[in-house]
């Protein structure tokens, strides 16, 4: 007998019955959020169509080595989620561990990179509020420079709700708060969430920094 089958919520039958349940419900949450970041490439895309030098401009000004580099730390963090994923499935709770605090960690460096990222802007002038001069000189480059901090805000909040959810888990299985592997799929799920996190930055990064950059 499958051991999952004893943590059963009352509503469902089996545990095959509740896993089919809870990925569903996942995936159309994550569904969601492809949404919400598909509206905002579209607006990315048209605005690049409708002012070409300006935004040729704008991207000319943004750190894309930096990015680059944040971008394999985050790729990084997805590949330990994954081999978090695969010793939970072999029930190596040591392993979670070290791999949920590893992601964590990388997602941490992702965030402090970004912030570096941010001052380093803020004090050239090129983010909304600096008190400095903005080199850009067209107003519609400017604007895309709201449309950048905006974009990589937004995503550096899934971040850190990624960052949270990977420290709570590896803390929950530290001091034994969580049934397993009865309840190993919600690491799935956490798992589900931090590549989604990755795949909508994989996107971000060229549309934002690279496409359009001078050569």
């Amino acid at each position: 007998m499958d051991v999952r089958e004893n943590y059963l919520a009352e509503h469902f039958q089996t545990a095959a019955q509740q896993r089919e349940a809870t990925f569903l419900g996942m995936w159309l949450f994550l569904a969601t959020e492809v949404m919400m970041f598909g509206a905002l490439f579209l607006i990315i895309c048209y605005y690049r169509l409708a002012h070409p030098q300006a935004v040729a401009e704008a991207v000319g000004h943004l750190h894309f080595l930096l990015a680059g580099f944040n971008s394999a730390l985050l790729l990084t963090g997805s590949l330990c989620m994954s081999l978090m994923v695969r010793a939970s499935r072999r029930h190596y709770y040591g392993q979670m561990q070290v791999w949920l605090l590893l992601s964590a960690l990388l997602g941490l460096g992702f965030l402090g990179l970004k912030g570096f990222e941010y001052a380093w802007e803020y004090r050239e002038g090129l983010l909304p509020g600096s008190p400095n001069e903005s080199p850009l000189h067209e107003s519609a480059a400017r604007l895309y420079m709201n449309i950048y901090l905006f974009s990589t805000g937004l995503h550096a909040v899934h971040v850190t709700i990624a960052v949270v959810l990977a420290l709570g888990m590896a803390v929950r299985i530290h001091f034994g708060h969580m049934k397993l592997p009865e309840r190993a799929i919600t690491l799935e799920m956490v798992g589900l969430y931090w590549h989604l996190v990755d795949v909508i930055w994989i996107f971000l990064y060229p549309a934002l920094y690279l496409l359009g950059r001078p050569a």
